[in-house]
């Protein structure tokens, strides 16, 4: 199973990415949202996980903009924020995003959140 990952902060990126790999899913990486947009499309992720704090575009339109595409409108997408307030979530539930999620990132319960969302991913 392939999750896009959406994250500028490279910190977060590298050790988000290998505990992903890890458990055995292919991870492209995007670094802002544009190329998130792009990538949607381009690698067919399984599911993507969004940073919502992004360069070019940010997470919020960048979701939009995958819902908008007919050809991504149905992959799982899981919000990842530093803030942790109900107002982001609502936000993030009302960009399109079908999860949220808050950094630093509970690599347990972010992986509960991607078996919700990928029946048989397994992670």
């Amino acid at each position: 199973m392939k999750i896009l990952l959406v994250e500028d902060n490279e910190m977060n990126r590298d050790m988000l990415s290998r505990r992903l790999i890890r458990r055995g899913f292919e991870v492209p990486m995007a670094v802002d949202g544009q190329l998130a947009i792009d990538m949607s499309v381009s690698e067919s992720p399984d599911l993507i996980l969004m940073d919502i704090s992004l360069p070019v575009v940010n997470g919020w339109d960048a979701t939009r903009a995958i819902r908008a595409n007919p050809a991504t409108a149905k992959i799982p997408i899981i919000a990842l924020t530093a803030n942790a307030n109900e107002s982001d979530r609502a936000a993030a539930l009302a960009a399109g995003c079908d999860d949220y999620d808050t950094k630093p990132v509970d690599v347990v319960r972010l992986l509960e959140k991607i078996n919700a969302l990928l029946p048989g991913a397994s992670a």
